[in-house]
């Protein structure tokens, strides 16, 4: 933060607390010429006004709050630049990458810094570090249990679960249905193929999709004509001429979703048969995606959650279009 900004909020904190403690000072003077207690000498739909001062517990409590917000911004950060008497902070601000924030935590380590996010990390590891050990190996403890094998534990697939809504449904949703741009994880379309450890190699290592776009080599009529060719492969009602014209310019295509259209998983390339759209069926949505290009982004897991993690929620994700018996 600027010098200017530090001093803006320093300026405006201060002087709200000083002007309300002024305001408080104000309404506990006497001003209104007559004994405490007295009538006012008016009357309002039978009601007299009397000259009473404020209560004593709300001038008590008002000051009370005061000097705790005083003192709460001595101790901690709140006045612009100034870290606060206890050097405690939320989490290092200053950071831009992960290998930043590790090099972070490892010298709020070292240097004993008050930093909320580090502490917290400790102790989540220090409260939940071996659960995960024991969802994720086998009983010597070497080695990691099959993802299939972790997902008919009904224990494991809880924890699973609740890694997934911390970690992944902000893209997916809680539900794991994902929303316009981002897969449905139920429906048992894949991408890049469903099985068990591919799915933990899409979480550990991340994925990018990029379908280019085709306006410069199809034109705006080749488009439409694409477009309802592609639309038929599900069973829509295209207009004929179209769609057979567009069968015959797919082959630019073919190269990545295959002559008949069922995709490839190794170019993570959707089946255009199946009436499951990423980024939405409709034909204006479908002109979209062949003139402009896609660009998806899976980030890649493995330096965030470890391997023991991905490996309890590809068990989740896993179980959520296979039969586990749970």
């Amino acid at each position: 933060m600027t010098t200017f900004w530090s001093l803006w909020i320093t300026i405006i904190t201060i002087g709200t607390l000083v002007g309300i403690s002024a305001l408080l000072v104000w309404c506990n003077k006497d001003k209104m010429g007559v004994e405490e207690g007295e009538d006012m000498g008016h009357e309002y739909d039978g009601i007299r006004e009397y000259n009473n001062p404020l209560p004593k517990w709300w001038s008590y409590m008002f000051w009370a709050t005061l000097v705790f917000g005083a003192v709460y911004l001595v101790l901690y950060p709140g006045l612009g630049n100034f870290q606060g008497l206890l050097g405690w902070q939320s989490s290092d601000q200053t950071v831009r990458s992960l290998e930043e924030s590790k090099a972070s935590i490892a010298a709020s380590h070292a240097e004993k810094r008050l930093d909320q996010y580090a502490r917290e990390l400790d102790d989540a590891e220090a409260r939940f570090g071996e659960t995960f050990k024991r969802i994720a190996y086998d009983e010597s403890g070497n080695n990691l249990r099959p993802i299939t094998e972790i997902a008919g534990d009904s224990e494991a697939i809880k924890v699973g679960q609740r890694l997934f809504i911390q970690n992944c449904a902000q893209c997916h949703g809680s539900d794991a249905r994902g929303q316009l741009g981002y897969p449905n994880l139920t429906d048992g379309a894949w991408l890049y193929g469903g099985e068990a450890e591919t799915i933990k190699t899409t979480i550990m290592e991340g994925r990018i999709g990029v379908m280019p776009g085709w306006i410069e080599t199809l034109g705006e009529d080749g488009v439409t004509e694409v477009a309802s060719y592609v639309l038929s492969l599900s069973g829509r009602s295209v207009n004929a001429k179209d769609a057979a014209a567009g069968k015959q310019k797919f082959v630019v295509c073919a190269a990545c979703h295959g002559t008949d259209g069922k995709g490839n998983p190794a170019f993570g390339a959707p089946d255009l048969t199946d009436n499951t759209w990423l980024y939405g069926g409709s034909r204006r949505a479908v002109e979209d995606t062949i003139t402009y290009g896609r660009q998806g982004v899976m980030p890649a897991w493995k330096d965030i959650l470890g391997e023991e993690k991905v490996q309890v929620i590809s068990a989740y994700v896993w179980s959520l279009s296979n039969e586990t018996g749970n």
